[in-house]
């Protein structure tokens, strides 16, 4: 299928191949059951065996501790956004650290629940730095962060210390793409549209004594204790969209693990950031000491040249490479399943790009 454009939309995002293949070959027939996944049971033993298996494997390629539970539930990170606070701020302080659009979105809706700190906030410079001094409050409810911010471009190298306070993160973005302590954190949430899978289904990992804290007076859906219960099998799950997370969970495992994808990853983010950081035609949004090698985020001289790349760009096949409509500017989203050939093929246009209009 080498028709294919290279797919740099931020998310729903690019699929490994393989899978999107596998997934046409098994469409009609899962499991030999005949009917498609798309139609047999939630209880049935075809889904069972899907369902134990992607949470297995999620275990596996996190090295996810034992005193963890795997959730996979619905309403994206915008609806954890709501959940975290309503199960875990209750008559405290909630800190939250003001990186991006996505962080704004999870404060704006603490807000309604508690009292909330803003430990700290890089929104001073147009969000393109991680603040490297937190005022957090000793006896927090939780510390919340965004780990990479998809629209400007940076992401936590170094997760902070927050001692016997609960760390939760929203790993949308970036989850899987490195290796990671999960050990450190409470609570961590991913919508699956970026590096996991399809839109449709958030990956929520929950340590034991967080999901015991989950008050009674919550409604039983937004209740993370219903869904460790029901080992998130309490309503109808969204069945094929954790179908997929689990085959992309074995292609991970195939291309090696985290720490491979990490390594091609960097790899991937160095040859764009070197074509950004050469010259003064490219500059990049974020503080290099920050920068996400999931979302690349840089301008050109002038919008007219940003409109003209993406015009040229979708000629030559590259799509997704305008930036997010609050900012402007252009990002390349390149997440696990983004090839590394890809990124070679759109470090040649760059070049060219800027020696035809220098």
């Amino acid at each position: 299928m080498s028709n294919r454009p290279y797919n740099f939309y931020p998310g729903p995002a690019i699929l490994p191949l393989e899978v999107i293949q596998q997934v046409q070959n098994e469409l009609l027939n899962i499991g030999g059951t005949g009917l498609s996944v798309m139609e047999v049971s939630h209880r049935g033993k075809a889904y069972d065996e899907i369902h134990k298996t992607a949470m297995a494997d999620l275990k596996e390629v996190l090295h996810i501790p034992d005193n963890y539970h795997i959730l996979f539930l619905q309403g994206g990170a915008s609806l954890q956004f709501a959940m975290v606070p309503m199960n875990f701020l209750r008559k405290g302080t909630a800190d939250y650290v003001n990186t991006g659009s996505w962080a704004k979105k999870a404060i704006k809706e603490a807000k309604l629940f508690g009292n909330v700190n803003i430990a700290g906030s890089s929104e001073d410079k147009n969000f393109s730095y991680i603040p490297r001094e937190l005022n957090l409050s000793p006896d927090a409810d939780y510390l919340h962060i965004t780990s990479n911010e998809t629209i400007s471009g940076i992401r936590w190298n170094r997760f902070p210390e927050t001692g016997y306070v609960p760390m939760i993160s929203d790993m949308s973005s970036e989850i899987c793409s490195r290796k990671i302590d999960v050990a450190r954190f409470g609570l961590i949430y991913a919508g699956a549209q970026k590096n996991l899978g399809p839109a449709g289904v958030t990956a929520v990992i929950i340590r034991d004594d967080l999901a015991e804290k989950c008050p009674d007076d919550v409604t039983t859906m937004l209740n993370y204790k219903t869904h460790v219960e029901k080992e998130s099998l309490f309503n109808t799950p969204p069945c094929f969209a954790i179908y997929v997370v689990g085959l992309v969970l074995k292609w991970i495992k195939k291309q090696g693990g985290l720490e491979a994808l990490e390594e091609v990853n960097n790899e991937k983010a160095r040859l764009i950031y070197e074509v950004i950081d050469g010259g003064d035609f490219y500059r990049g949004t974020a503080d290099p000491a920050d920068r996400s090698i999931m979302n690349i985020t840089f301008r050109l001289p002038s919008e007219e040249l940003e409109a003209e790349f993406v015009r040229q760009s979708e000629k030559a096949g590259f799509v997704g490479l305008k930036g997010h409509r609050s900012v402007g500017g252009l990002r390349a989203s390149i997440y696990n399943a983004f090839p590394l050939e890809g990124v070679k093929e759109l470090v040649k246009f760059m070049k060219k790009f800027e020696q035809e209009n220098s």
